[in-house]
């Protein structure tokens, strides 16, 4: 009986999950399920939408649900937008506008192939200034009659996107003496940073080569370099939260959010941090004269210790002497990287 009960329960849990995993099959260009627009309407942005696609190839698909549930904007349409493949097999160049009524949000997402064109930036101006005023007003469908429409003339004319693109660079750019205010605050911190990550790092060297020449005991040696860790990543957040607004306000937060996707990268800093350490290791340990190599898993030199980590001792990075109509639709296969952007009102 308890067995039969336990079966129940979980398949009562699995059958939820997987209810939670449903997202609507779009067959038509507008999948209306809020029920927003009304007759003429609904066919108006059927006709559009389906001729846009007849002459360019490109889906633009619109679909409004009441709610989202438990799931976030971003990664409802993701879902959404992979399941039906929107867009071209190859080409990647499908575009979901989806609108959720009770949750008052709105995001466009962006296929692959499209992300040059409807930028991040794009994205979110078109709904910052087209849709949400109108949004706000209850009018729906004109803020979306109108965010197709931009959409639809960016892809169609090169000069008018570049002119919105030109807009946007315009409305971010600051006055030169606040960026320079803004710069020296920020090059402090990074200079504060810089200093602490320095200092650590100096002595992760050190804490290395007294391992590696016998004078400092490896058990004990392995749990310093583990806590000097925590001032090495405390002057990188300090380095690289200031770098990273800077970039922001240079205009990369494309190749910011690429960064963000894919974390490759990562393991290509830290397999280059381990190699830099062991090879600086091996200067300090030439430069200081040490010619064999020891290694002492307990016992450790008191002098050395002393002399070396001490609050009054010192010690440097290198060496001493040295300085370092029909509306049928169905997609393509095309997909989505989670491009685009998303807004409330």
């Amino acid at each position: 009986m308890l067995k039969a009960r336990w079966f129940g329960f979980l398949l009562l849990i699995g059958s939820w999950c997987m209810a939670q995993q449903e997202y609507p099959k779009l067959t038509e260009f507008v999948t209306d399920k809020a029920q927003i627009f009304t007759q003429p309407q609904l066919e108006g942005l059927l006709t559009k939408l389906y001729q846009f696609e007849s002459e360019t190839t490109n889906q633009l698909v619109i679909l409004t649900i009441d709610e989202l549930g438990n799931e976030t904007i971003e990664q409802y349409a993701l879902e959404v937008f992979n399941q039906n493949g929107l867009g071209q097999e190859g080409k990647d160049n499908g575009i979901l506008i989806l609108f959720s009524k009770l949750d008052r949000e709105v995001r466009i997402e962006v296929g692959y192939g499209l992300e040059p064109y409807i930028t991040d930036a794009v994205a979110s101006r078109i709904i910052r200034n087209t849709m949400i005023p109108r949004f706000k007003e209850e009018d729906y469908f004109g803020g979306l009659d109108a965010a197709t429409n931009q959409i639809i003339e960016f892809l169609n004319n090169p000069e008018a996107l570049d002119e919105f693109k030109a807009e946007i660079e315009a409305e971010n750019e600051m006055p030169w003496w606040l960026l320079g205010i803004i710069g020296l605050f920020l090059m402090m911190f990074v200079a504060a940073g810089g200093f602490i990550f320095y200092k650590g790092y100096s002595t992760l060297i050190e804490i290395l080569r007294g391992m590696f020449i016998g004078k400092l005991a490896v058990f004990r040696g392995v749990f310093m370099a583990v806590f000097m860790l925590f001032p090495l990543v405390f002057g990188m957040v300090f380095v690289g939260m200031p770098l990273f607004f800077i970039t922001l306000l240079l205009g990369f937060d494309d190749e910011l959010s690429r960064l963000v996707k894919d974390f490759t990268w990562v393991l290509f800093v830290v397999l280059a941090f381990i190699v830099l350490t062991i090879l600086l290791v091996v200067k300090k340990m030439k430069d200081k004269g040490d010619q064999d190599l020891k290694l002492s898993f307990f016992k450790s030199d008191n002098d050395y210790m002393s002399k070396t980590f001490s609050s009054s001792g010192t010690h440097s990075f290198g060496s001493g002497s040295s300085g370092g109509s029909s509306s049928s639709f169905s997609g393509g296969g095309g997909s989505s990287g989670g491009g685009g952007a998303s807004g409330s009102w």
